[in-house]
C-alpha cells in the first residue's frame, strides 16, 4: 500500500520543517517497530567523494562531467542502473570490467577520506536506546558499506545490519531493499520509518508503504516532499521525531 504524497508547502526555515515531520509522525497509527536508515548522504557524507570519482572516470572514457553534474543526474541510483544510462550518453558499451574496476576504485577512495554527517552516530544510538531495531538499507555494494563504516569506527555496529542492492532483485526506486530490511526484522511495512535523502529512496520507501522522512539539510525538502517524505533538517532532530511517532500510538 503506497504512502500519500504530500501537498502542503513549508517555509524554508528548519524549525518549520521539522513541526511538520513531527506532526506527519504523530497522526500514524500503527506501532513504529523499525527505523530503516539509507547510507550515503544519511549517514555517511560519502557522496562528494564518490560524485568526483565517478565524474573522473566517466571524463576519462569521453563524457566530460564535474562531481555536482553526476549528483545531479546520478543521485541515489545504484551503479547497475547508471550503466545503460552512461552507455546510451556514449552511444557505445563501457569497457569489460569498468563496472567492477569502478567499484574497486570507489572501495579505495572512500575507505580512505569519506566522514560520518554530523549526528548520525549519535542518531544510531538514540535509535537503539529508544528501543526500536535499525538497519541500513543502501544502493551501495556491501564492500563500500564495509568501506564506509569500517573507517569510521560503526563496522561493528552495523555487522548484521546491511542490505545491499545486490542482496535483492532490484535496487531503489524498486521497494525490494526496504522488504528485505522489514523481512530480516519480522516486521509488516506499515510498523516501519525509512530516513531518506534522494528521490528514489523516498519513492523506493513509498511503494513499499512505509512513512518516510526526508533529510534535506541543505534546502527546503520541498523535492522529497512532492514525493511522499515528510521533510526535516537535522539528525539531531532524529530522535525526537521518533519519539512522536512513538507517542502517536500509544
Amino acid at each position: 500500500m503506497s504512502q500519500p504524497v504530500f501537498h502542503l508547502s513549508i517555509t524554508v526555515d528548519p524549525d518549520s520543517m521539522t513541526d511538520f515531520a513531527r506532526q506527519v509522525l504523530r497522526t500514524r497509527h500503527v506501532p513504529l517497530r523499525l527505523v530503516i536508515f539509507d547510507c550515503d548522504g544519511v549517514l555517511v557524507d560519502s557522496e562528494p567523494v564518490a560524485n568526483r570519482v565517478v565524474a573522473a572516470e566517466l571524463t576519462q572514457l569521453g563524457w566530460p562531467m564535474t562531481g555536482e553534474e553526476c549528483r545531479v543526474r546520478f543521485l541515489g541510483l545504484n551503479l547497475t542502473t547508471m550503466v545503460p544510462l552512461i552507455e546510451a550518453e556514449l552511444h557505445r558499451a563501457l569497457p569489460l570490467g569498468w563496472e567492477p574496476h569502478l567499484e574497486a576504485r570507489l572501495v579505495t577512495v572512500l575507505a580512505e577520506e569519506v566522514e560520518l554527517i554530523p549526528g548520525a552516530a549519535a542518531a544510531l544510538a538514540e535509535t537503539a536506546r529508544l528501543g526500536l531495531p535499525w538497519r541500513i538499507a543502501s544502493n551501495s555494494s556491501h564492500a563500500e558499506l564495509r568501506a564506509k563504516f569500517g573507517r569510521n569506527g560503526l563496522g561493528d555496529l552495523v555487522a548484521g545490519r546491511l542490505h545491499s542492492h545486490h542482496d535483492v532483485p532490484h535496487g531503489k526506486p524498486a521497494p525490494d531493499l526496504f522488504l528485505a530490511a522489514v523481512a530480516a526484522e519480522s516486521v509488516a511495512p506499515e510498523n516501519c520509518v525509512v530516513i531518506e535523502d534522494s528521490l528514489p529512496g523516498v519513492r523506493a520507501a513509498m511503494a513499499a508503504g512505509m512513512t518516510c522522512l526526508g533529510f534535506c539539510p541543505d534546502d527546503d525538502g520541498a523535492r522529497l516532499m512532492a514525493a511522499g517524505a515528510a521533510p526535516f533538517h537535522s539528525l539531531h532532530d532524529l530522535p525526537m521525531l521518533l519519539r512522536a511517532a512513538l507517542e502517536g500510538t500509544e
